[in-house]
């Protein structure tokens, strides 16, 4: 190798060496999540976040107040990760972190970037899904109807593996409200109460038409849920404990009127 030919071969070396290490690093370019936040209903928890990646992937970890980082969802390409099994403590604050990585991380020689959720208290934050009316009974002398309610179920399980509801999470904390009128008025009254039978004085003779909503007084802010469906009763004179839905009571008051009508 001559010496004029020198200069020029490193030259080159040091030019393929730079422009191996811009393509490594382009190629190991990796963004950062954003718009993180926590989705969950009945306690049932989804962390999500933006944007979808492209050549890394994302690992969540999650930690409540003082503990280790535990992790899920490791090296993937969604953009949501359902964490529910890690907050089994309803009271404690959780922290979720959206990490971005390699799983081949030889080009990547910084720490990988992350970004840390908004701070979540399951017994606080968390939605109270739609209740279910189950069933309701007429006092023998009509003048009393009264409405059993039915919890929904969370996905937390007691220890021989049966799910659950939200009344063994929030106990007395738990309140419901039947929301009440009469069939032939748009008139509602409403009782509250803290179980899931819950007593109204209605008028004998008369159908009603009634739904529920549950409510976390401790709560300032998600306190009340969303309200379950309708529901109306025969003529409470003589009346089986069957529920229709108020679809199904015009139905029937048409085909009633119809029939007369012929």
């Amino acid at each position: 190798m001559s010496t004029a030919g020198l200069p020029f071969t490193v030259l080159a070396m040091c030019s393929l060496s730079c422009w191996y290490r811009a393509l490594a690093a382009e190629t190991t370019s990796i963004g950062k999540a954003v718009n993180v936040k926590w989705s969950s209903i009945n306690g049932k928890t989804i962390i999500e976040w933006e944007p979808k990646p492209t050549n890394y992937t994302y690992t969540v970890e999650v930690a409540g107040e003082g503990a280790n980082w535990k992790r899920k969802c490791i090296h993937i390409t969604a953009t949501e990760c359902d964490v529910t099994d890690l907050l089994e403590n309803v009271k404690d604050k959780y922290t979720a972190r959206i990490i971005s990585d390699v799983q081949d991380a030889e080009d990547f020689t910084e720490e990988f970037p992350y970004t840390d959720s908004p701070p979540f208290v399951p017994y606080e934050q968390t939605i109270i899904g739609k209740p279910v009316i189950d069933s309701y009974n007429f006092s023998k002398d009509d003048t009393k109807l009264t409405v059993i309610i039915k919890d929904p179920f969370t996905p937390y399980r007691f220890s021989n593996g049966s799910f659950k509801s939200i009344r063994e999470i929030f106990n007395n904390d738990l309140k419901y409200t039947v929301f009440y009128r009469r069939a032939s008025s748009t008139g509602k009254k409403q009782e509250t109460s803290s179980s899931n039978e819950i007593v109204i004085n209605v008028d004998q003779g008369e159908s009603y038409c009634f739904y529920v909503q549950a409510t976390i007084p401790s709560r300032s802010q998600n306190r009340d849920s969303q309200v379950s469906d309708e529901k109306c009763t025969t003529s409470n004179k003589n009346a089986a404990s069957a529920v229709f839905s108020t679809s199904e009571f015009i139905f029937l008051c048409s085909w009633m009127l119809l029939y007369w009508l012929l």
